[in-house]
């Protein structure tokens, strides 16, 4: 199975906003002869020098970001160009596709990837990989790519000739490989004889390249100075990322809110295990999830501890209102007064008479951490099989992965088994959760049944001289991961992982996988670990926010394929070591503070200078008599509220299309609805939702995919009209006509409605 790729408007409007900024650059490129040898020339190719002023790129710049609503800025910081773009909406493909562009329209050809770490480094150099084909059927031509490794004879001879070809080259460098106090990092400076006694550093500059750099937070001071010292010689430099700690002439943005409103990443959903403290008690109990049944009395899932014969154990039990936990455990004497008193559906909670209240996903009393993890992978392993029982017969591949702090905790070489704690409760939990499904889709229990449990979970993680697993080697400061084998089994098997007979479904990895590493159907991501201030919730989810893919052609499962159930599908679970209320409210603030360039309100400084462009190829620009006009339209109509917030009375009469415009902006109507709608959403917006919120049963029946479809709809117009039959006889003649038929079978007609003979 191969990854497909499709137009994808926001990416082409990415990588046009970089081509835009140089308009009135006269397309070619550099062609010098540095010497003879023999018969032959030596012929140097470059890029082709900046033929326009800087007053002209910013004059261009500024246009992108009036266009775009982004802040307009005065002067250029550099030739320096930042484009944000939310994890998860393909970065990496999109500065691929603006390499090509630059190339078509200015004849440039020459580039350097910067990656902070190893891992992405890899993962950029795979993602070239794969899109090759794809590329070379839009433009007619491949990109020459190679890592830049001085250990690597073959990739040395690649950077030779980067500078010697007329191809489109791309040099993948890590910052470890030339910017640290290594032997290796220093031979950049060096006369290399594999080089015919070239310095490396000297063969990039004369090739004048672009220099791209991707997570550009991810670096420190050091790096920066190196990047804005021109230490390559670089044309310019572009800079992609979600998270950037500077906005260098910001002239793309696609962030969070965008992603998330064009249907472009998964949504959040999170499932918070939270301990919470319980004074005056050791008991313990986890509310696993409430089931309401149609005409019976809801029922609670509580795991608490139950005597038995080979000693005190853990178990789920089904609790109604007035049990006593006190006899479901086997009279232990912490449940004492812990009577169900209510059980409530609506707000997810169970109430004992003790005083105690207990929500979903919640739990309390004696804990050890162990326990807590194991809960989540049970929940983990739960809505794992939810999703997978939906997908599999969509022919998508459900994945989930699995964040662990300590390789031993899963690979564990001092046992005779070699397995860790959690490899242990993984096998022991997904054992109950499939013996406890009763489920009637045949193909999808002889796929559950197809591979053994020790054959559908891996780990990924560094590995040794041995062969064994190991602690991905982890550089604290300027950029990360160094090390080389932590992640090429996982890089390789990218595709393999996403095909329904490749029986690997959940992946346990060692904390450095945040970076470097997606794959479009994580379903499912479960920290196993203490949170930790310095790894934002951001990076956390970063790994399974892209659309998921078929899993028979690996077509993207977008809204053109889905069309109404797009949500249904691309949900990513994330299963937290904390409470809902705690995760989202770390997500939401990270994410409201990458988005402080986004108006929450109505002011003139939000409409000043924005440009406004319809259909037919005219302009608008606002001033500040046109933005206080239409501001003062919006605050007459009652389309504000106090504090200059966009109303829900306004967003509805846009839907409506009850909404009319000033007359000065009439033929921009769309144009001004869409920056209305923009603005809202902003304020409105919602970067999770409580997986628990949800948590709650039936056993109801519920109408499913075929409900909405137009055969079923025309014979449900048919059926679903009500009818009633009416039946009047004469008493005398019923009795005479049931002693000569039979009264048993007489009564059998008259109740099916067929009638006498």
């Amino acid at each position: 199975m191969k990854l497909r790729f499709k137009h994808q408007q926001y990416q082409s409007d990415a990588a046009s906003a970089v081509v835009r900024c140089f308009e009135g650059q006269n397309k070619g490129f550099r062609k010098e002869v540095s010497g003879r040898t023999g018969f032959l020339t030596h012929e140097i190719f470059s890029n082709k020098k900046l033929e326009i002023a800087d007053s002209d790129i910013l004059k261009n710049v500024q246009t992108l970001q009036k266009e775009q609503g982004l802040k307009v800025v005065d002067k250029l910081d550099g030739l320096n160009f930042t484009v944000e773009m939310e994890t998860g909406t393909g970065k990496t493909y999109v500065y691929t596709k603006t390499m090509y562009e630059l190339n078509k329209h200015y004849g440039w050809n020459k580039f350097i990837i910067m990656a902070p770490s190893v891992a992405i480094r890899e993962g950029v150099h795979k993602s070239l990989e794969i899109t090759a084909e794809h590329f070379q059927e839009i433009y007619g031509k491949k990109i020459r790519f190679s890592i830049y490794n001085t250990k690597n004879k073959s990739n040395l001879i690649n950077i030779k000739s980067f500078a010697d070809t007329s191809n489109i080259e791309v040099i993948i460098m890590n910052y470890q490989a030339f910017a640290t106090t290594s032997q290796e990092s220093r031979k950049i400076y060096q006369k290399l004889d594999t080089l015919q006694s070239e310095k490396p550093i000297d063969i990039i500059k004369r090739a004048r390249p672009i220099l791209i750099i991707d997570e550009p937070q991810r670096f420190g001071e050091k790096a920066e100075k190196i990047f804005t010292d021109r230490e390559f010689d670089q044309l310019f430099t572009l800079r992609y990322s979600a998270t950037h700690r500077r906005d260098f002439n910001k002239i793309y943005r696609l962030d969070a809110i965008d992603a998330y409103n064009q249907k472009l990443v998964k949504k959040i959903s999170v499932k918070g295990i939270e301990v919470v403290g319980n004074s005056g008690t050791n008991s313990y109990l986890f509310l696993d999830r409430i089931r309401i049944s149609a005409n019976k009395y809801p029922l609670a899932y509580l795991e608490l501890e139950v005597r038995q014969v080979t000693g005190i154990a853990k178990k789920i039990r089904q609790v109604k209102e007035k049990d006593d936990l006190f006899v479901l455990s086997n009279e232990l004497k912490q449940y004492k007064g812990f009577i169900a008193k209510e059980i409530n559906g609506l707000t997810n909670t169970v109430a004992f008479t003790n005083g105690v209240e207990l929500s979903v996903g919640q739990t309390i009393g004696h804990v050890d951490e162990e326990h807590v993890r194991r809960i989540q992978i049970r929940e983990t392993i739960k809505s794992h099989i939810e999703k997978e029982r939906i997908m599999f017969s969509k022919g998508i591949k459900v994945l989930s992965l699995f964040f662990i702090d300590e390789v031993v905790k899963y690979r564990d070489y001092s046992a005779s088994d070699q397995k860790g704690a959690y490899a242990k409760a993984f096998e022991e939990e997904y054992q109950q959760a499939i013996s406890e499904l009763n489920l009637f889709e045949e193909d999808y229990n002889k796929y559950l049944a197809k591979h053994k449990v020790v054959d559908i979970h891996k780990g990924y993680f560094s590995i040794d001289k041995k062969g064994n697993f190991v602690d991905s080697k982890e550089k604290r400061g300027e950029g990360g991961s160094d090390d080389e084998s932590a992640y090429d089994l996982i890089m390789k098997n990218k595709e393999k992982l996403l095909g329904l007979s490749e029986p690997t479904r959940f992946i346990f990895s060692h904390s450095a996988l945040r970076e470097g590493w997606d794959n479009p159907n994580i379903f499912q991501i479960c920290t196993l670990k203490h949170s930790q201030s310095t790894i934002s919730k951001r990076q956390e989810i970063g790994r399974g926010l892209r659309i998921c893919v078929n899993s028979n052609n690996g077509d993207r499962m977008d809204t053109s394929a889905l069309e109404g159930e797009f949500f249904d599908v691309n949900k990513l679970t994330v299963v937290a070591s904390e409470s809902y209320d705690s995760f989202a409210r770390a997500l939401q603030n990270e994410i409201v503070e990458s988005l402080s360039e986004r108006p929450v309100k109505l002011t003139i400084d939000v409409l000043r200078n924005h440009l406004l462009n319809n259909d037919k190829g005219e302009k608008f620009v606002f001033d500040n008599q046109t933005s206080m006009d239409l501001i003062f339209d919006l605050k007459t109509k009652g389309y504000l509220n106090e504090s200059y917030q966009i109303t829900d009375v306004l967003i509805k009469d846009i839907a409506d299309k009850k909404y009319k415009a000033p007359e000065k902006l009439k033929g921009f109507e769309t144009q001004v609805s869409d920056l209305l709608n923009n603005i809202y959403r902003t304020a409105n917006f919602k970067a999770s939702e409580d997986d628990y919120k949800n948590n709650v049963t039936a056993d109801v029946l519920r109408p499913n995919e075929n409900f909405a479809k137009k055969e079923f709809q025309d014979l449900w117009k048919k059926i679903k009209v009500k009818t009633v039959y009416e039946v009047d006889f004469d008493s005398d003649e019923l009795i005479r006509k049931s002693a000569e038929s039979g009264t048993l079978l007489c009564f059998f007609n008259i109740i099916n409605g067929i009638g006498y003979n």
